[in-house]
């Protein structure tokens, strides 16, 4: 059972309804599917609860979406930065610390790649130019791989990969290590390895067809 964090929308369409909807674009769980896990959504709640929800799970996806509030890493927010998701970023990083401290399996995706960083003390780069070239519409690049790290032994050739942000990692959270650069240097991966299989990828693997990052995934939470 692979839990993965959801948006939460004031004003979402369906039919003749427009309401406040906690949803997930279909990439997500479909690529928990095709990787042979069970997909959970996990709406935001109430981050105390945070630990018993990651009790039942046996892995945990961190979505992509807004950019994290620059106060939880000590910044003043950058022109270019997007309005805060208060209520996302308490509930996800409560389900980081509550994953690490129970050592359940953790794939941070774009924003959950950069809210692991924020958990361990990290900070961000609120705005850079070239990986997000087209509002609304998803680019790819090439990212290399670090020989020996859990993404280079899944997978050891440069790939490319979907991509759409406008910020990254700066400084490193405690323990974290880069496991992909972008041609232009920016950390394009990051993992834990002192807390078992956790790993963030800056770019969004539910736009494409490689599951060789999820399948790790699933195999560390079924083991």
């Amino acid at each position: 059972m692979i839990g993965v964090s959801t948006y939460l929308e004031s004003g979402a369409r369906w039919g003749v309804w427009e309401l406040e909807a906690a949803l997930l674009p279909v990439g997500y769980p479909r690529l928990v599917q095709a990787a042979g896990g069970l997909a959970a959504m996990l709406p935001p709640d109430d981050p105390a609860h945070a630990a018993e929800a990651v009790a039942r799970l046996d892995g945990l996806v961190i979505a992509g979406g807004p950019d994290v509030e620059p106060v939880r890493y000590g910044a003043e927010p950058h022109p270019r930065t997007g309005p805060p998701a208060r209520e996302r970023d308490a509930w996800e990083l409560a389900l980081i610390e509550a994953a690490l401290a129970a050592r359940v399996p953790l794939l941070g995706i774009c924003r959950g790649m950069q809210l692991l960083n924020v958990a361990l003390g990290g900070t961000l780069v609120q705005h850079l130019d070239g990986h997000a070239e087209v509002v609304g519409v998803f680019g790819h690049h090439t990212v290399k791989p670090v020989p020996g790290t859990l993404y280079g032994d899944a997978v050891p050739e440069e790939t490319s990969v979907p991509t759409y942000h406008h910020q990254a990692v700066d400084r490193l959270g405690t323990g974290l290590v880069p496991s992909a650069y972008a041609a232009d240097g920016t950390v394009e991966a990051v993992e834990l390895p002192s807390a078992g299989w956790v790993l963030g990828v800056q770019w969004h693997p539910e736009m494409g067809g490689d599951l060789r990052v999820m399948r790790g995934l699933v195999r560390a939470a079924a083991a």
